[in-house]
C-alpha cells in the first residue's frame, strides 16, 4: 500500500480584500529578534472592492511587547506592533449576544480624528461567556522550554510563577501534565488530578534550564501526551511557554507550520506563552498560535501573567467559537474608499496565489473592536442608493467539537455619531489605533503626532482603568524616545 504525504497546508491571511492582488513589499526586524514582515493595509476602491474579511482573534501578545520595549527606553521594530492586538488587550464593554446566537455585533460610525476628511466605522464583537457550571473539564499539557536560552529572571523563573498561578484555578475533574525539552526532552509530570495542587506546583518549582532547544521533539512529545489523555467533548489544549528560540530540528516557520497544522485536526488547542528579550522570536510563536487554533500572549512580568492566567483564565484556555472569520461588503454609493486598520499580513502570504483567510478562536467573553477608515462619497456626484446601510457583515464561526458552519448577520446603519458624542471608550479606542500608526510610522497617520493620541486619551479615559492609565504613560514615554530620534536627525 503506498503511502501518499498530505498536501502542504494553504497560508493562511489575517484578512482578505476579495478579488484584490498583492504586490511586493519589505519588512525588517530588530537584533536577533525576529518578527514577520507585514504590510500595512491600504485604502480600497469600494466600487471595485466592496467586500472585504478578517479573522477573529483573541491575541494580545503584540501591546505587552510593546510595553517592554518602551520600558526599556527602546524604539520598536514597525513589524511588532499589530493594532489589532493592542485594541483586544482593552476592555471596551460588553454586551451578552442574543440566545440564538455565539456573538453580538454593533457599530458606530463618526469622523476620523487624524483626518478630518474621512469617517471611522467601530465594528465591535462580543462572544459569550461559558457558563462556569457547564465548563467542561480539561485536558492540559504544559510544554515548557528549560533550555540554556531560558536561563534569565525574565524567562523560566516567570513561567514558573505564570503556571504556578494558572494551577489555582484547576478543578479537581481537570488533568495537567508537564513536558519539557532542553537538554532531555520528556515527561516531566505524568497526568494529574487538578485537585492534586501540591504535586504540580512541586513539578513546577523543581524545572531549571540547560541544554539546547529542541522545540520540534517537545511539540510532538506534548501533543502525543495530548492525545493520549483526550477528552471527548472537553477542553484539550497544549499551552507552549518559550522563548520560540528553537536551534535542534526542524526550526523554519514553514516547518512548524506544518507540524502543527497536523496536529490541529486532533481537536488540540495550542496557547503560546512567549517570554523574554534579545533573541525572542514573535515570528515563531505568533504562527504556531494561529495555526494551531489557538492564542497567543506574551508575558513581560508577573502582572501580565496573572492578567492572562488567572484574571481572563476563561477567555484564554476555554474557546467558544473556532474558525471565527468575518466579512464585511461596503455599500459603493456612500463608501468611496476604505482601510482595515490592523489585521495585516505577512509578505510571504500575499505573494502566495493559493491563500484564504485565516479563522480564529475566540475565548469566552472575548470583545473584539475593528477599525475602518473610510472616504466617503461624493453626495453631489454619486447616486445613493440603500442610504441607510453604510455595510452588511457576516461572522462565519463553528462552535467547539461541531462541524456545523453557523453564521450570525449585522447591518451597520450610516447614521453618524459626532466623536464627541461618541460614548469614551470609542474615543480612547480611537486613541490606541492612532498610537499603534505613529509607532508604526504609518503614512496614514503621518499628519498627527503624540500630542494628538496623549490628548485623545486623557480626555476619554475611565479614571477607574488603571490598564487605560498606563496606557497613558507609555505614549508619554513614546514621545520621549521618538522625540529623541528625530532631533538627532536634524542634528545630524
Amino acid at each position: 500500500m503506498l503511502f501518499h504525504p498530505p498536501p502542504a497546508p494553504k497560508k493562511r491571511l489575517l484578512s482578505l480584500t476579495k478579488d484584490l492582488k498583492g504586490g511586493d513589499w519589505k519588512g525588517w526586524t530588530v537584533g536577533s529578534e525576529t518578527y514577520n514582515s507585514l504590510v500595512e493595509n491600504a485604502f480600497v476602491p469600494a466600487s471595485r472592492f466592496p467586500e472585504t474579511g478578517f479573522a477573529v482573534t483573541i491575541d494580545k501578545a503584540s501591546y505587552s511587547n510593546v510595553r517592554r520595549f518602551l520600558n526599556m527606553g527602546s524604539t520598536i521594530p514597525p513589524d511588532a506592533v499589530r493594532i489589532e492586538e493592542l485594541l483586544n488587550y482593552f476592555n471596551f464593554g460588553y454586551t451578552d449576544p442574543p440566545r440564538d446566537s455565539c456573538f453580538f455585533l454593533h457599530s458606530y460610525l463618526s469622523e476620523c480624528p487624524w483626518n478630518q476628511d474621512d469617517q471611522l466605522l467601530f465594528l465591535k464583537v462580543c462572544a459569550r461567556k461559558v457558563d462556569p457550571a457547564k465548563i467542561p473539564p480539561a485536558n492540559l499539557v504544559f510544554l515548557v522550554d528549560v533550555s540554556g536560552s531560558m536561563d534569565m529572571p525574565n524567562k523560566l523563573p516567570l513561567l514558573k510563577s505564570a503556571f504556578s498561578l494558572l494551577v489555582n484555578n484547576l478543578r479537581e475533574i481537570d488533568t495537567v501534565s508537564i513536558v519539557v525539552y532542553g537538554s532531555t526532552v520528556g515527561v516531566w509530570l505524568p497526568p494529574t488530578s487538578g485537585g492534586d495542587k501540591k504535586k504540580i506546583q512541586k513539578a513546577i518549582e523543581d524545572m531549571s534550564p540547560g541544554g539546547p532547544t529542541p522545540g520540534e521533539a517537545g511539540i510532538r512529545a506534548a501533543y502525543r501526551m495530548a492525545k493520549s489523555q483526550f477528552i471527548k467533548g472537553g477542553n484539550n489544549r497544549v499551552i507552549l511557554a518559550t522563548d520560540g528560540d528553537f536551534n535542534v530540528g526542524e526550526t523554519s516557520e514553514e516547518e512548524l507550520e506544518k507540524l502543527v497544522s497536523l496536529h490541529k485536526q486532533w481537536g488540540i488547542y495550542l496557547t503560546c506563552l512567549g517570554v523574554g528579550m534579545g533573541n525572542y522570536k514573535d515570528s515563531k510563536l505568533e504562527v504556531l498560535a494561529k495555526k494551531g487554533n489557538g492564542n497567543f500572549a506574551y508575558l513581560d512580568n508577573e502582572r501580565e501573567a496573572e492578567k492572562v492566567l488567572v484574571s481572563e483564565f476563561t477567555q484564554t484556555v476555554y474557546a467558544v467559537a473556532d474558525d471565527a472569520y468575518l466579512n464585511i461588503s461596503f455599500n459603493p454609493s456612500l463608501v468611496k474608499n476604505y482601510r482595515l486598520i490592523g489585521f495585516e499580513n505577512k509578505v510571504k502570504v500575499l505573494s502566495d496565489s493559493m491563500n484564504e483567510v485565516q479563522g480564529g478562536e475566540v475565548g469566552s467573553g472575548h470583545s473584539l473592536l475593528a477599525l475602518f477608515e473610510i472616504t466617503p462619497t461624493d453626495p453631489d456626484s454619486t447616486e445613493i442608493t440603500d442610504k441607510d446601510r453604510l455595510a452588511r457583515v457576516a461572522l462565519n464561526y463553528r462552535l467547539p467539537h461541531d462541524s456545523t458552519n453557523r453564521v450570525s448577520f449585522y447591518e451597520c446603519p450610516s447614521r453618524q455619531t459626532a466623536f464627541r458624542d461618541l460614548q469614551p471608550c470609542y474615543r480612547f479606542a480611537s486613541s490606541i489605533a492612532l498610537f499603534g500608526g505613529l509607532l508604526k510610522r504609518s503614512k496614514f497617520t503621518s499628519q498627527a503626532g503624540w500630542k494628538d493620541v496623549i490628548d485623545m486619551a486623557q480626555k476619554s479615559r475611565d479614571p477607574e482603568d488603571g490598564v487605560q492609565q498606563e496606557f497613558i504613560g507609555l505614549v508619554e514615554k513614546a514621545r520621549k524616545i521618538y522625540g529623541r530620534r528625530k532631533r538627532r536627525r536634524i542634528e545630524e
